[in-house]
């Protein structure tokens, strides 16, 4: 089987390759990769490549295949695992496997560290340890992007579950939020933030009693304030606040003031930047939790951190990176029931895009990048396709559908450029 796919070779040495694919062992699953949504992960791994934690050492001559947040089915599966999974399947892939004894070491990762298994590709072959892991997960809901996003949904969830709270006079952790807590998401309208967001309105076992969301992009707030709307937060319970800090003159106080006073007792900080870091610490409450989310490229970023608070007031700090196979579970539940991650999809490419995309990935505005692995399409923003429409049909079809989805990708999006992308 051939494949076309993404290599890494070294730092920003990304190249588009077709190649064969060897026969797969009894222990392997040869898999058709549909869809990818690009990650600031993936841009991470091609600046740092063999600086970064989880891309092995001998890229040069073993490259290794990138993206992590990718969907498709099953096209061949092997003797060991044929009692649990079919051709056919559609699947979802949980990448951190954390495999102790792997071929690439404690952090091996679909996306950054195999040569035959990566999201930007048209077929790959999964290995042994990613069933034994439990990491290839079943997706039984409508089309593949959904499935793309249940990763990152997976890391949002994880970090909510991470936070936790002290016990007086124990020293037994509560973890996950407060429920009917206050809770600030910082720079929160992102593609992470937005993922955030949506998993908080829609979570039945515990949600706060307010949440503010702050950003210093009023266009950013208003675009998610479109899709996860006060009045349906309202519905759910949550007092839900779009809040643009840089129209305050004191963010610390007036954020403080919106808490009653007190301050809240979940933040999460969605964005490497020292001010931001440094006032979610500020607006803490009595044994509140901020959860560090974003990942730095630097590795001596630092902030600010206030120690009497942590004595007195009992504050504290825990970070996250990505979600663990529980995680990805409930993300794939949720996705097959009600919760539509469609409002962090901003653009949509074939994989020729992969490369340029990745590499620039900082630089271009909007959120998810979404990827088709079989088709050839520059990377668009949705808000583009209306203009495009007028000298292209098929453009002209998808700004339609589109529109009647309050400018949202959607699965009828999906299968109608999938249907149609030769006419591009």
């Amino acid at each position: 089987m051939k494949t076309k796919a993404i290599r890494l070779y070294g730092k920003k040495d990304l190249r588009m390759e077709e190649f064969e694919l060897p026969q797969i062992k009894d222990n392997e699953i040869l898999a058709k990769v549909v869809s990818d949504s690009l990650c600031m992960s993936s841009y991470k791994a091609s600046t740092q490549a063999t600086d970064h934690k989880r891309v092995p050492n001998n890229i040069a001559e073993n490259p290794i295949i990138i993206g992590h947040e990718f969907a498709g089915e099953l096209v061949e599966v092997g003797a060991k695992w044929a009692h649990k999974f079919k051709a056919g399947d559609k699947f979802s892939i949980q990448p951190a496997l954390y495999y102790e004894n792997g071929p690439v070491g404690i952090l091996s990762a679909p996306g950054y560290s195999y040569k035959h298994i990566g999201g930007d590709a048209t077929y790959v072959i999964i290995p042994n340890e990613v069933m034994e892991k439990e990491c290839l997960l079943a997706y039984t809901g409508e089309g593949y992007y959904p499935a793309s996003l249940a990763e990152p949904l997976s890391c949002v969830i994880g970090a909510m579950h991470a936070n936790y709270h002290t016990t007086p006079g124990s020293y037994v952790h509560k973890m996950d939020i407060i429920d009917g807590g206050k809770m600030a998401v910082l720079a929160g309208v992102g593609p992470m933030g937005l993922a955030a967001i949506n998993y908080v309105l829609r979570r039945d076992d515990r949600k706060p009693s307010l949440l503010v969301v702050t950003d210093v992009d009023q266009t950013r707030l208003d675009r998610a304030a479109t899709f996860y709307s006060v009045e349906f937060a309202a519905s759910r319970g949550i007092d839900l606040r779009y809040v643009n800090t840089a129209a305050m003159s004191n963010p610390v106080e007036e954020l403080k003031g919106i808490s009653g006073g007190a301050g809240f007792d979940d933040v999460f900080v969605f964005a490497p930047v020292k001010p931001v870091v440094e006032q979610g610490d500020a607006i803490l409450a009595f044994d509140g939790c901020l959860n560090f989310f974003a990942g730095p490229s630097d590795p001596n970023f630092s902030a600010t951190f206030n120690f009497y608070n942590v004595h007195y007031a009992y504050t504290h700090l825990v970070g996250t990176s990505g979600g663990n196979t529980d995680d990805m579970v409930e993300a794939l539940n949720m996705m097959s029931k009600d919760l539509d991650p469609a409002g962090l999809v901003t653009h949509i490419g074939g994989l020729d895009a992969v490369i340029e995309a990745t590499n620039h990935l900082p630089e271009i505005p909007g959120g998810k990048k979404l990827i088709y692995t079989h088709i050839e399409m520059p990377l668009t923003p949705i808000s583009d396709f209306a203009k495009l429409g007028e000298s292209n049909d098929v453009y002209k079809k998808l700004a339609e559908i589109c529109n009647g989805n309050l400018g949202l990708w959607s699965v009828e999006a999906e299968t109608f450029l999938l249907a149609n992308a030769d006419k591009l």
